[in-house]
């Protein structure tokens, strides 16, 4: 009889234990180093520590200048530029550059005086449009076409000042806004002693810090300004976005030479000669880059309240003339370019 051997049974292998998901508990980001955040906080708001050092000792060294009446006339100055450097902000941010908006504040000016004989919404609207339409232009070539920025707002610099003495019979015409019309109360009126150009600014830099900060335009701009290509490739509009910041940096301009027009009750012609120039500087010294990618509405703000504190401390010297101003000015942008290099290469090196 066959004996039957049951087999030997074969303990179960255990099962491998599960491994643990990599996204269960993330990594923690590495921390920045204090030099590093240092850099950082130097960069956005170095320029106002700079600002509140200089109106600090020109308020001991000349009493004047800590007046109330000399704090207004600075601040209702320097809103028409805090208006157009606003608008270069946005398209430095992006990588690009605007020359054009020195002859379009200009050119807004006299097309305000001239329609404000229509009434206020002419005066308003007619400089809009048609600066707009310049900054429309540019943007469309340069996002379209693939134009260079500083070509195709050289041409409009020209072209926009070449309409503008076309417009004024080479400056032998000058439009005059009417007395105590609504558009003239809006550049000389006042509200709890503040100019309406000084509320306007401000307005528009609370909502372009809002739009910058909060919005999904505002962090397209620093990913065009950042690389367009990287940008592209993630699926954000990068032609629209340029087409928006071009129109809206024409449409600032306009609106801020409307408003200088009607303070002076008259469209000058030769004014906005170099404004480019100095809301580039105010971008710049506050903290923007010029290859884009980074910068603050806040320290634009800063930086053009700086150059005018300055030009009202050379006048307040009196023994110097205003040339001096593009001096210091341009010692300030200098500076500031060398330490925004340095700050960049030791961010890359951490």
């Amino acid at each position: 009889m066959n004996k039957t051997t049951t087999p030997a049974t074969v303990p179960a292998a255990k099962a491998p234990a599960p491994l643990k998901s990599a996204s269960s508990r993330p990594e923690p980001r590495p921390e920045r180093s204090t030099g590093s955040r240092i850099g950082e906080l130097v960069q956005r708001q170095g320029v106002l520590a700079v600002l509140l050092t200089v109106i600090l000792i020109a308020s001991f060294v000349y009493p004047m200048f800590a007046s109330l009446d000399n704090a207004r006339g600075v601040t209702v100055q320097a809103s028409f530029l805090a208006i157009v450097a606003l608008g270069m902000t946005l398209v430095i941010i992006t990588g690009g550059i605007d020359l054009s908006v020195g002859s379009v504040f200009a050119l807004g000016g006299v097309l305000a005086a001239w329609a404000s004989q229509w009434g206020f919404f002419a005066a308003l609207l007619v400089p809009l449009v048609v600066c707009g339409t310049i900054g429309l232009v540019n943007g469309l070539l340069i996002a379209r076409a693939n134009m260079a920025p500083f070509i195709v707002t050289l041409a409009s610099l020209l072209a926009a000042r070449g309409m503008l003495l076309a417009f004024t019979d080479e400056g032998a015409t000058t439009y005059l806004v009417p007395k105590d019309s609504a558009f003239a109360e809006l550049g000389q009126g006042s509200v709890w002693g503040f100019g309406h150009p000084i509320l306007i600014a401000l307005a528009l830099f609370g909502a372009g810090g809002l739009l910058l900060q909060r919005t999904s335009f505002g962090q397209t701009l620093f990913a065009v300004g950042g690389s367009s290509d990287a940008a592209t490739l993630m699926g954000l509009p990068v032609a629209r976005t340029k087409i928006l910041v071009y129109t809206l940096s024409g449409l600032l301009a306009g609106l801020a030479g409307a408003l200088n027009a009607a303070r002076l009750s008259s469209g000058v012609t030769i004014v906005g000669v170099g404004m480019e120039l100095d809301a580039i500087s105010a971008v710049v010294i506050g903290g923007t880059l010029l290859i884009g990618g980074a910068g603050s509405i806040s320290g634009t703000l800063w930086g053009v309240l700086l150059l005018a504190v300055i030009q009202n401390l050379i006048n307040q010297i009196g023994s110097l003339n205003s040339s001096y101003q593009s001096v210091v000015s341009g010692g300030f942008l200098i500076v500031v370019v060398v330490a925004q290099r340095y700050l960049a290469r030791s961010r890359r090196t951490t």
